[in-house]
């Protein structure tokens, strides 16, 4: 497999630490981002630490044209593209009963189709070279729920159904698909929560603490190295024990 990288929303966040982590693996990385190209830039720095090819791309996962060319990129600058991480993606915090058609079009455009276009597309280039990995990032919300997060945890779930359909068909094509769904994250996702709320989702983590992006990172990169060749439809969680 070529040890090459493509991942989503890698500006900050988990996105950012995935970057860093596979680049410490060894792999060459493409950072994706949608608009802070400075923390784009901050996301290279990080990786060419450890001396593999680093590059960006500007692209809106949820815009076929512009994953298309972005996944091209790829290929063109990197040689291929071993390992997809769709990270990117966007909250929608209410009471289900204010929800309009435009959040639900907003949440699932780019945590649901984007995953899937990024995967579809990436998924012919994997093809075309023997094998591959793709690894979503759904939530623990994605599989219990989450009180005043329907729409963000209705498009979670789609990720992990997803993640399960994709590792039946593409696996005669040697690609794995498995998914990391975490739990209570540091990270400006999180940043709409106030002490109080963080303070009662910690007491509620089994663990004692809040995860890091790092957390949710080195298990993409377990899934992404040879140790994971034989795993895949798996949704591997990594709350500190919030789901059990």
């Amino acid at each position: 497999m070529k040890k090459s990288a493509v991942i989503t929303g890698a500006s900050r966040g988990i996105g950012r630490a995935c970057a860093v982590e596979l680049a410490k693996a060894g792999f060459d990385v493409l950072i994706n981002y949608r608009s802070s190209d400075s923390a784009a830039d901050a996301t290279l720095a990080l990786c060419r630490d450890y001396g593999v090819k680093c590059v960006k791309f500007c692209a809106d996962v949820a815009d076929e044209s512009e994953v298309r060319r972005m996944l091209a990129f790829a290929e063109m600058e990197l040689g291929g593209v071993g390992v997809l991480v769709n990270n990117a993606g966007v909250s929608e915090s209410g009471l289900f009963t204010d929800m309009t058609r435009e959040d639900y079009t907003r949440v699932f455009d780019t945590n649901v189709w984007g995953s899937a276009v990024c995967a579809r597309e990436a998924a012919k280039i994997m093809i075309a070279a023997g094998g591959g990995k793709i690894i979503n990032i759904s939530s623990m919300w994605g599989i219990v729920g989450s009180s005043c997060e329907a729409l963000y945890s209705a498009s979670k779930a789609a990720v992990i159904g997803l993640t399960k359909a994709l590792a039946k068909e593409l696996a005669p094509s040697n690609i794995t698909v498995n998914c990391v769904a975490p739990g209570v994250i540091d990270t400006d996702m999180n940043a709409c929560y106030d002490k109080a709320t963080m303070a009662d989702l910690r007491e509620q983590t089994p663990l004692g603490r809040i995860g890091t992006p790092e957390d949710a990172a080195k298990a993409v990169a377990f899934l992404a190295g040879d140790g994971a060749d034989f795993i895949t439809g798996e949704v591997l969680r990594v709350d500190g024990g919030f789901v059990i």
